[in-house]
């Protein structure tokens, strides 16, 4: 089943961030996708806030992964839009994080949807400029 809910700027998108955040469990991988601009470090920011992760929270698009231990658990933040292919997941260690006592956001994750294993969080971030240049439909999906 999938969950859909609109957001009409950034501070919705973050507290919807921050919601799940604070819901997250040890062990939680989330596979964030959007395309360019559509909210998804908005929405990570949220997420860690909610985890208690009081750092500044930025998209790790040149060093793939950001790492954060401050919060109530664990957050591994992943950028995987540079990798090509599966074997750079493999370099970084990919493993580890997954199957670690932290949670793991990975936006562009649709990159390696092979690599996610069962029971993971697939959320989408989409915008709609007929309905507004703020407007995005953010779906949920547990598999």
């Amino acid at each position: 089943m999938i969950e859909k809910i609109e957001t009409y700027g950034d501070k919705e998108t973050y507290e919807l961030g921050f919601k799940l955040g604070s819901q997250a469990f040890e062990g939680e991988i989330i596979c964030l996708t959007g395309d360019l601009g559509t909210g998804k470090t908005v929405f990570a920011k949220g997420f860690a806030k909610g985890l208690g992760i009081e750092e500044e929270i930025s998209s790790p698009t040149f060093t793939i992964i950001h790492e954060y231990e401050s919060g109530r658990l664990p957050l591994y933040h992943f950028d995987v839009y540079r990798l090509s292919d599966i074997s750079e997941m493999d370099e970084i260690g990919y493993e580890e994080y997954f199957f670690s006592k932290g949670v793991c956001l990975v936006e562009w994750g649709e990159l390696f949807y092979d690599l996610f294993p069962k029971n993971s969080r697939y959320i989408t971030i989409k915008k709609d400029l007929s309905r507004g240049v703020d407007y995005r439909c953010i779906e949920i999906e547990d598999r």
